[in-house]
């Protein structure tokens, strides 16, 4: 038997799916302003399904990604607000995601202006939460990055790196995973999320060469290729697979555990439905979720 935390799943399509609004460049962040609660309600039905941690909806709360968007002014109230809406889930995740845009290291800011920006949300992340994951890290610049702006705070910090969906053995960027293992020994649990289940195996084989408690989190679009991402698309470009229900989910979940990972859950597109399923699918093989 293996202890499993279960993570939970996609917050920011599952929001766009309740809230009934087209999805904009700011994902999640305006649902909380136009339909107060929402938020709380999809934490509710995580937990329900048998999450254990619960990721705050603040992926998106970042200076640059609200500037020219009307919520320029309301950065620190955004953070609280997603605080609020986790509160008595269980443990919570404080999310930081990238600078900018997402699966794009190209456009990732220098080491020196990213420090301080991410250092700025994790500070105001960190005493209302039990760890903080470093989300969708697309390059090995990013993950120093984020990683010497949150580590100083003395909270846990798990990494999770996105991977290139053609080829699991590298990040966004090109670079080997097997390079993120080796520049990130000073985290507290290192993860790959917001990619194909299909590039996941490969990645678990290179995180287990290292010493740190590793899992996988995936999405559940259709491919985000490099000729995809040649166009400089958001998230609301991608369309949802129709061939990943909640048993090919947890399939794929139970792979990676069998692959040594003890942290498992869904990102954009994985609901409720699948963390039930995958909880369930846990315990079938043995294994406890904690």
């Amino acid at each position: 038997m293996t202890q499993i935390t279960l993570l939970d799943g996609g917050m920011g399509q599952e929001l766009v799916r309740r809230s009934g609004q087209q999805p904009t460049a700011l994902w999640s962040t305006r649902v909380m302003v136009d339909n107060p609660g929402m938020v709380a309600a999809v934490h509710a039905d995580y937990r329900a399904a048998g999450a254990t941690v619960h990721t705050a909806n603040t992926y998106a709360i970042h200076r640059d990604r609200l500037e020219g968007t009307g919520l320029e002014g309301q950065f620190e109230d955004l953070i609280v607000a997603a605080l609020e809406e986790a509160q008595g889930t269980g443990r919570i995740a404080g999310s930081i995601g990238p600078l900018i845009a997402s699966y794009r290291p190209d456009i990732h800011p220098d080491h020196d202006t990213a420090v301080p920006l991410y250092a700025e949300v994790a500070a105001l992340l960190a005493p209302a939460v039990d760890l903080i994951i470093c989300e969708t890290v697309a390059s090995v610049a990013h993950a120093r990055a984020v990683l010497d702006a949150t580590l100083p705070l003395g909270k846990p910090v798990w990494l999770s790196v996105t991977l290139d969906d053609e080829d699991g053995t590298r990040l966004r960027s090109g670079e080997n995973v097997a390079e993120i293992v080796a520049a990130c020994r000073d985290a507290d649990a290192l993860l790959a999320n917001c990619s194909a289940p299909e590039a996941m195996s490969a990645a678990m084989d290179a995180f287990a060469k290292g010493d740190l408690p590793f899992g996988a989190y995936a999405n559940g679009f259709t491919q985000i290729t490099k000729d995809f991402l040649k166009s400089k698309p958001t998230v609301d470009a991608l369309s949802a697979r129709r061939d990943l229900g909640p048993d090919a989910y947890a399939a794929f979940a139970l792979g990676w555990i069998d692959q040594g990972a003890t942290i498992v859950g869904g990102c954009c597109e994985v609901g409720p439905a699948h963390i039930a399923r995958l909880a369930q699918a846990i315990a079938d093989a043995g294994h406890e979720v904690i």
